[in-house]
């Protein structure tokens, strides 16, 4: 709200008692506010455009919109709140809001978001979503990229998805890939981490070598542990790959046991345990999450490939080289591929 307006002196009239049932109406706003967005048991129906402590706090106060408050109790009220001027101010500015045409629910989100400020106010969804010029994207956003998507910033200059079918496979494939990008991201550094930071006597730490360990005399041991995994057969492995990869992505695409009629990328239901996704608020948000953290995956994976060719060294030590020298260790010092023969 507008800080001009949270310092303005209300008349000296009996307005103060005048607008004590707004006033009581407003502090439930308040309490609202504040308790039903920390509380995540609140039930669905808002679409999701904002962070699920934004649409909570506006189904709170939804709830409690529609209650009458005397003046007794709103003079109660006032009597014994330590900011009693305060709730008259807010009072004061709320009725002015709402007199310009602004609901309980918009005057609530726009409270929640001043207060939480940052990304959670962020539409991510729809017409008014960030897009990927900023302030100079008008005209620059082609008209099949609407925002019904999670991270749809209206970027397309070659037209690629222009045919809805070719856009669906896209996104499919984009995400697929975006999952797989996160688990090798993690599964490249984790090792070389425990092995650095932790003492865990692995064999070979470095991701692009740790697979010749197959071959060697009594086979790879995951993380080092033979009781974890101890694989002696790449031929073993490779038939395991395709059961367990290839039965998953069946599933996952056709049903089965998992499940009937599933979604293509966000299936649910078995695939989801956890329950994060029940929440539909909440379930908006993490589709953004994920494919934005899925393209940084992406972008990492790659730069790991091109470390490992220029440098023959894993993502863990390059980084470490780089801390301590970071003058003398960068990507212009080894830009020439020349250290590493598979």
């Amino acid at each position: 709200m507008d800080a001009g307006l949270l310092s303005a002196a209300p008349k000296r009239t009996n307005a103060k008692y005048g607008l004590a049932a707004s006033v009581a109406l407003n502090a439930l706003l308040l309490a609202g506010v504040g308790y039903y967005s920390m509380s995540s048991n609140v039930g669905a129906g808002i679409t999701a455009t904002r962070s699920p402590m934004v649409g909570n706090a506006v189904r709170g106060v939804q709830q409690i919109a529609n209650k009458r408050v005397s003046a007794e109790m709103g003079q109660k009220i006032l009597s014994q709140s330590p900011k009693a001027q305060m709730l008259v101010n807010t009072g004061a500015i709320t009725n002015k809001l709402m007199k310009q045409g602004l609901s309980m629910e918009q005057i609530a989100s726009a409270v929640t978001c001043q207060k939480i400020g940052g990304a959670a106010c962020q539409e991510w969804y729809g017409p008014d979503r960030a897009l990927w010029l900023g302030p100079f994207s008008e005209g620059a956003v082609p008209s099949y990229l609407t925002g019904e998507f999670p991270g749809d910033y209206g970027w397309d200059t070659q037209g690629l998805s222009a045919d809805p079918t070719t856009f669906a496979a896209y996104r499919e494939t984009e995400v697929i890939h975006a999952r797989w990008a996160m688990l090798g991201a993690l599964g490249c550094v984790t090792p070389e981490l425990l092995s650095k930071y932790s003492g865990v006597p692995i064999a070979e730490p470095v991701w692009f070598k740790a697979g010749s360990q197959i071959f060697a005399e009594g086979g790879l041991d995951y993380l080092g542990n033979p009781s974890l995994i101890h694989a002696q057969s790449i031929l073993a492995i490779l038939a395991c790959q395709v059961v367990l990869m290839g039965g998953a992505e069946a599933y996952r695409v056709n049903g089965g046991p998992a499940g009937e009629g599933l979604d293509a990328i966000n299936p649910g239901g078995a695939f989801d345990p956890l329950g994060l996704a029940d929440d539909p608020d909440t379930f908006a948000e993490l589709k953004v999450k994920e494919i934005k953290n899925g393209r940084l995956a992406m972008f990492s994976m790659l730069g790991f490939y091109v470390q490992a060719i220029a440098t023959g060294k894993g993502p863990v030590e390059n980084w470490a080289e780089h801390i301590a020298d970071p003058a003398g260790v960068n990507g212009l010092t080894t830009a020439i591929a020349t250290k590493f023969t598979p």
